[in-house]
């Protein structure tokens, strides 16, 4: 749950009600009621007015401005892995940070004789 007077950008407009999209509000009350589908009462300054929003509506701005940073972190190293031609890099990027290893296991070369005969009885179906 978020703090009263903490900074939200408005994300989305669920129920339609003309929320200014993208600017920034502060919330200014919780609305307890239970036969409600909203939970905050936000101020938007740019608009001059209170919203009721449902919680899906609205996110905090340290969030968002976090997400940016990431987004805008990967797209560099994704640029910088190209444009040196570092494949292991533009690999572990792209595969969200996981280390492929190229682990061999040993080939099985020998059948037990249930599967032998499983594999003759399927080919003879067919």
């Amino acid at each position: 749950m978020l703090k009263l007077g903490q900074k939200i950008v408005v994300v989305a407009d669920s129920f339609e009600q003309n929320l200014p999209i993208g600017d920034y509000g502060y919330i200014i009350a919780y609305d307890r009621n239970a036969d409600n589908a909203f939970d905050y009462v936000i101020r938007a300054p740019k608009a001059g007015k209170n919203f009721f929003v449902p919680a899906e509506d609205i996110e905090l701005e340290e969030v968002l401005i976090r997400q940016e940073v990431d987004r805008v972190e990967r797209e560099a190293l994704i640029d910088f892995a190209l444009a040196t031609h570092n494949e292991e890099l533009f690999r572990r990027i792209m595969n969200g940070g996981e280390v492929e290893e190229a682990v061999e296991e040993p080939a099985k070369d020998v059948q037990t004789r249930e599967d032998f005969i499983r594999q003759v009885n399927l080919k003879a179906w067919i």
